[in-house]
């Protein structure tokens, strides 16, 4: 049985932070991909991969934390 709803908004709230973390790690595979395909030099693509990892850790934390957030919610409602 539900209470009055009060803890659906931190659901919601963690729903979308995990979907801001996964466009982020779509962006940063996107970003590779690119550049895997532009045919680079292999300094050059290295350095776009270091580039791109920094956003694709944080954007895998974020996404951690939004689940993190559904799951108290869950927990706590």
């Amino acid at each position: 049985m539900r209470g009055d709803g009060s803890m659906d908004i931190v659901i919601w709230i963690g729903a979308a932070i995990t979907a801001l973390g996964f466009a982020g790690i779509l962006w940063s595979l996107a970003s590779v991909l690119r550049a895997r395909r532009a045919g680079l030099a292999d300094a050059e693509l290295r350095a776009r991969i270091q580039r791109a990892l920094p956003v694709n850790i944080g954007a895998l934390l974020l996404s951690i934390l939004g689940l993190m957030v559904v799951g108290a919610g869950v927990l706590l409602g």
